[in-house]
């Protein structure tokens, strides 16, 4: 149908979604993982099957958390909840994220995103810090098992992720230009899922410890799980055109 100057008309089906078709999620129809112009950024955190990675993500650290707090208390404690907790604030800033589309959505959106991630940096920072100076103060060995690789292995992608998404929001012209920066943000965004894996990786791992086996008893079935719920609600949102795809 056309108006009376002449120019096609848009549905309003059409129009809820109009800029957004190049979206697309992986899974669903475009809009179906947006951000609508009217709603805040709180909404970001259940929109689409956001909800069943708040449930996979709060699954993981309640298991871990519950794990820690029946069990006896020491410094070596704040290891495995430092660590989770800087997990689940990495994943709330990937779904904050994901269904940002218009300037200022994604303005706002990308600043959170920052202050999630950084949060997150510094209790990783601290989970680092507490597992150095026990092992220094036990005269234990460092980075040898599974855990330990994959850890320091995440540990140093998370700070690289970190600096690279920085430089290229906050300060562009280190790479020569806003649109040099802006063309390596689908890397840093599939680097993202990456790590994110990976770290669920590394906590399965820390299933197979001695001090897991002998104190804390997490199940590794349990973190398989979780971490698969979590990806199932993570992965189908993210936006086909912000990886290039």
């Amino acid at each position: 149908m056309a108006s009376a100057a002449g120019i096609p008309e848009v549905r309003s089906a059409d129009a809820a979604n109009h800029g957004r078709g190049e979206e697309e999620p992986l899974l669903g129809r475009a809009g179906d993982a947006s951000q609508q112009e009217d709603q805040g950024l709180q909404f970001n955190f259940v929109i689409g099957t956001a909800v069943i990675a708040q449930v996979g993500i709060w699954i993981l650290a309640a298991t871990i958390w519950a794990s820690v707090f029946v069990s006896p208390l020491a410094l070596f404690s704040a290891h495995p909840l430092l660590n989770s907790a800087g997990i689940l604030l990495t994943t709330q800033a990937i779904l904050l994220l994901q269904p940002t589309h218009t300037p200022k959505q994604k303005k706002q959106g990308a600043n959170i995103h920052g202050i999630l991630n950084l949060t997150s940096i510094l209790t990783l920072v601290a989970a680092l810090v507490v597992i150095e100076y026990n092992k220094i103060g036990h005269g234990g060995t460092h980075f040898e098992s599974p855990h330990a690789i994959l850890g320091l292995t995440t540990y140093i992608l998370f700070f690289l992720q970190a600096i690279v998404g920085i430089a290229q929001y906050y300060t562009p012209n280190v790479f020569g230009s806003v649109e040099n920066a802006k063309s390596i943000y689908k890397y840093h965004r599939m680097s993202g899922y990456v790590i994110l894996i990976l770290s669920f990786a590394t906590i399965a791992a820390a299933t197979q410890t001695d001090y897991n086996k002998n104190v804390l008893h997490i199940q590794l079935w349990a973190v398989v799980v979780a971490s698969v719920i979590t990806l199932i609600g993570v992965l189908p949102r993210i936006k086909k055109q912000k990886l290039g795809l």
